[in-house]
Parts: C-alpha cells; structure tokens; sequence
C-alpha cells in the first residue's frame, strides 16, 4: 500500500494559523471517512511562527482548530506526521494529534512564544499527556526547542531519519494491513488508559475482546 497523494496535506508552522489549514485539514478528514481503505494520512510539518502571530489569532478559531485536530485523532485510518526543521505554533499541534512520526535529523520541536511567555494552547496538553509533565517541563515553560535526540527519548517520535521518503514507504507498507474500525478502537483504549481505572477500563476492554473474537469467529 501507498500514500495517496489526495490524503496527503503540508502545515506550515510559519504562517499564522488562518481558517485556510483548519479548511484543509477538515477536506482531509472528509476524504479519509469516505474511504477508510484507502491507506494512511500523511501531514507533513514544519515552520514556526514569527513575532506578532497573534495579532488576527481569535479564542473562536482556535476552538475550531482544535475540533478539526480531535477529528483528525480520532480518524478510522492511521495518521502520520513527517517533520524535517523546526517544528511550532499548530504545525506542532498537527504532530502531536497523529499516530505515527518521521522526522529529519536536524527537526527540533518548540513550543511558540508569544510576547512573555509560550503559548498556552493544547500542545501543552498533548505534550504532557504523551511525555509527562516533567519531563517536558522546559519546553513548556521556557520555549526551550526539543531536539530529536531527545524527542525520540520521549516517543514523540517514533524515527529519526536520513531518508524521509523510504521511511514513509515502509511505514505505509506496515499499516496497510491495519483495519480501520479496529485501530479506532485500539487508539481509544489507549488515550483512555491513563485517567481511567481497571475497575472501569474492563468493560471497554472486554467489550473490544469480545467483538475481535466474533470478528474472528465470521472470517
């Protein structure tokens, strides 16, 4: 399996975050739920915004964005997310909503400034969630940039890569055999794990046993 190129999209960090990308990002998601067969998404990043990136920024399209990104999280496809540069403001964002990471040896993850301090929005949330809080704790509070070394210690990355494209090719050749509804499924119990209790984590894993069993049991 390929990447269709239809179900390929860039976000470029260094433009200020518009209705353009929340746009584009939202026709990928549509073009992905009217073929769930039809390979991985690919979101390529990079960028970060320069000084004054807030000035036409709105709570309002932020929220949209968001909605967009929680959509693209909770796709029946797999996700991947190809970095190369420096990564910030929503290409970041983009990057952390995604199953699987590539980048390029010289990428390095920031988290943006605005004025005095980083940008509260909900890459801190997602970066905490997937690193834990103290361990990211610098990037967050200091903008300190990331770098892949480090990056790939924390699994916020999954490669670190000379050759981007032969990565992605093998990556796509890995999930072509993962079933959409399955990885849903599988990718929810995972963001479940950490704020739920077994007590109440096994009725949705059993649940999930139980179809995967009928599933097997009808093939």
């Amino acid at each position: 399996m390929g990447f269709r190129s239809d179900l390929v999209l860039r976000i470029d960090g260094a433009q200020p975050l518009s209705a353009a990308p929340f746009h584009a990002l939202q026709t990928l998601c549509d073009r992905a739920e009217d073929d769930p067969a039809a390979g991985p998404v690919t979101i390529h990043v990079s960028g970060v915004p320069g000084d004054g990136w807030t000035t036409d920024l709105s709570v309002g399209l932020v929220s949209k964005w968001e909605r967009a990104l929680r959509r693209l999280e909770r796709l029946i496809v797999p996700t991947v997310a190809m970095v190369s540069g420096d990564c910030g403001g929503h290409a970041l964002d983009a990057l952390l909503a995604t199953d699987f990471r590539i980048a390029t040896p010289e990428a390095r993850l920031l988290v943006t400034v605005d004025g005095d301090a980083t940008w509260p929005g909900m890459s801190l949330y997602r970066l905490a969630r997937q690193a834990g809080a103290g361990r990211i704790r610098r990037a967050a509070l200091l903008g300190v940039p990331i770098e892949m070394t480090e990056a790939l210690s924390l699994r916020l990355v999954d490669e670190v890569v000379d050759d981007p494209d032969a990565a992605l090719a093998a990556l796509a050749e890995r999930t072509g055999a993962v079933a959409g509804k399955e990885l849903a499924i599988r990718r929810q119990l995972l963001f479940d794990a950490s704020r739920t209790s077994f007590e109440d984590a096994l009725g949705p894993h059993l649940a999930a046993c139980d179809r995967a069993l009928r599933r097997g049991a009808g093939s």
